[in-house]
């Protein structure tokens, strides 16, 4: 019989349902209480309730679990000395968007050799975020696949959409249906519209179709995201965390009855796409924080055990430990030094009557 349906598929495979592996790796009550603390924190610094800054700090991709914890111990410490003025949030991102070709991240392909066993990807990457969480850190995810969140979505405090996704209908309705502060990436030209816009979608209500915890579908109906904000990331025409592109960002979300609310990437085209600038961007940022600039309400660092990046390798026994396999990272000792110095210097400005005065 002539068949016109699923003509390129060569298989399926069946996959547990959200709720089956919940079940199998399910969250302690004390560590949800903690998420939701967590939660209500973040959304206070997004809607300048917390004076704190958020800092989304952690590795560009994690493919190592077992490096991530040693990374993740480390940051705890510093979340510990800085909790004063900052908020620190460990970057989680297990997938990645991709030009071309090359890895999708640690839940499409967690063997590294395009096997693709996504069941054990998203079973690896949700236990990780539990044992994360359970050392008392908050975890931050990009969010790709629109079917994943289920998967992870009770363990995450905060969500970013990235700049190639952030014009996607799809991801603006279900931003608006995530239960943590989302924050929206200018695209890669370096505009701000679209995540403008997107910000504004995900603020409204939406219907879209989705997978319950069941598995089965639904027709989902939110409510609108709790905290919607920008993330400037540079763009084709170069950086864009300068004073005055955060007026004119903060000015395009004034005008889109959003509050305004920007968190600076100091990686990807502010850094130019290298990681040894990051220290400068962050400089930047926080300058403008102490000179008193209220919308800057965070920034992002690109962070490992150990900098610099490296390829896979044919042979997964020649990676080297704690280095990134996607963009380059500061190794730990950087982040240490470059975090706590920052924290010094808002610190100061705090203590000369909460910020230095304007020329």
């Amino acid at each position: 019989m002539l068949s016109t349906q699923d003509l390129r598929i060569s298989s399926i495979e069946m996959l547990k349902t959200p709720s089956e592996m919940e079940k199998e790796l399910p969250i302690p009550d004390d560590i949800l209480f903690r998420i939701s603390e967590y939660r209500k924190t973040v959304a206070d610094i997004i809607h300048g309730k917390d004076s704190r800054l958020l800092a989304i700090i952690g590795p560009c991709s994690i493919h190592d679990p077992k490096a991530a914890l040693e990374y993740a111990a480390k940051l705890k410490k510093l979340a510990d000395e800085v909790s004063d003025v900052f908020f620190i949030v460990m970057r989680t991102y297990f997938e990645k968007p991709r030009t071309a070709l090359g890895w999708k991240g640690l839940i499409a392909d967690p063997d590294m050799d395009e096997s693709c066993n996504i069941e054990k990807g998203l079973m690896i990457a949700r236990r990780l975020l539990l044992d994360i969480s359970g050392i008392g850190l908050p975890v931050g995810c990009e969010v790709l696949d629109p079917i994943v969140p289920q998967y992870t979505d009770e363990l995450m405090t905060w969500s970013s959409i990235g700049a190639r996704t952030t014009e996607s209908q799809t991801h603006r309705s279900l931003a608006s249906g995530l239960s943590v502060p989302v924050g929206f990436k200018n695209s890669t030209s370096g505009d701000f519209t679209a995540a403008v816009n997107a910000a504004k979608s995900a603020s409204r209500p939406a219907s879209f179709i989705g997978v319950q915890r069941d598995g089965k579908l639904g027709v989902f109906r939110s409510m609108g995201n709790i905290a919607p904000h920008l993330i400037l990331r540079g763009g084709d025409q170069g950086p864009n965390y300068y004073e005055d592109d955060v007026e004119y960002a903060a000015s395009m979300m004034k005008d889109a009855g959003l509050e305004p609310a920007i968190i600076i990437d100091c990686s990807h085209q502010n850094s130019r796409k290298d990681w040894t600038r990051q220290k400068r961007v962050l400089r930047g940022v926080i300058d403008q924080v102490r000179w008193g600039e209220t919308e800057i309400r965070g920034f992002m660092l690109e962070s490992n055990l150990y900098e610099g990046s490296q390829k896979i390798p044919s042979d997964l026994s020649l990676l080297k430990y704690g280095v990134s396999v996607t963009d380059g990272c500061i190794g730990w000792d950087e982040t240490d030094r470059i975090v706590t110095n920052a924290a010094s210097l808002i610190r100061d400005a705090k203590n000369n009557g909460g910020k230095l005065e304007i020329l």
